[in-house]
């Protein structure tokens, strides 16, 4: 199997992404592995990088809805959506759209923020123009790093780098996908750093490019990475509200 370089993230990389085994030795290597999953053989989606020292476990991903529910979960999340939230993703894209075309602009910025966080909106009056225009020039920057164009956006007051992950996905739908705790979830995760976001991103990407989901062409964002997005989520949605409350 061929060695491949990753557009997403510089490194040296099996491509496609394959089922693999997370052996013991490999666990015990990684320190950002902190859950036991000595189960045996098992589907997990792991990516891999070749450095200096040999091959290397960067992120662990384990897929826990079915592949074969993800387009009819990624549909039913846009059915589920009400008017409001559905209004608020077709705004959020179509700012994106603006920004790379080179509006970098407060509004464009408060319609993607307001997407994802109405309490985040009022910060970002915090801001003067040329600091959100040098940020959202960086970020729309076809050459920008994921790491460089997340630290840019997160310099801006009211965005962490959960919103600023939701501002590239808006501006790039067929390269970045949003950092969301439900679809972290769905892929067996709750870390959140810069780091993490690359490695997450790259995974959406791996499982957008397996074509386990196709895009949803009539809705915002249309590409498989964002489909992909809706199943991750209305996966982690269905489970939540299936889960008993303590008594």
């Amino acid at each position: 199997m061929a060695w491949q370089e990753s557009p997403l993230t510089g490194f040296r990389c099996f491509h496609p992404l394959h089922l693999i085994p997370w052996p013991s030795s490999a666990r015990a290597a990684s320190q950002g592995v902190k859950r036991d999953i000595d189960k045996g053989m098992w589907r997990a989606y792991c990516f891999f990088v070749l450095g200096k020292e040999g091959t290397t476990p960067m992120a662990y991903f384990e897929l826990q809805p079915a592949e074969a529910e993800l387009q009819q979960l990624a549909e039913q999340y846009w059915q589920e959506a009400g008017e409001r939230e559905q209004q608020l993703e077709k705004a959020a894209y179509e700012a994106g759209e603006a920004i790379r075309g080179g509006d970098y602009t407060l509004p464009n910025l408060e319609a993607i923020v307001r997407w994802k966080s109405e309490r985040a909106v009022h910060y970002l009056i915090g801001n003067s123009n040329e600091n959100i225009k040098s940020a959202l020039e960086i970020a729309a920057s076809p050459k920008a790093s994921t790491h460089d164009a997340i630290c840019a956006l997160v310099g801006l007051r009211g965005v962490d780098i959960s919103i600023a992950s939701s501002i590239l996905a808006t501006i790039y739908p067929e390269r970045y996908a949003v950092l969301d705790y439900r679809a972290l979830e769905a892929l067996g995760h709750a870390k959140h750093d810069v780091d993490f976001y690359a490695e997450y991103n790259a995974t959406c990407n791996r499982l957008a490019e397996c074509g386990m989901v196709k895009a949803q062409d009539d809705l915002p964002g249309a590409t498989a990475l964002h489909a992909l997005e809706r199943a991750l989520w209305q996966w982690s949605r269905i489970r939540s509200e299936q889960i008993p409350t303590p008594q």
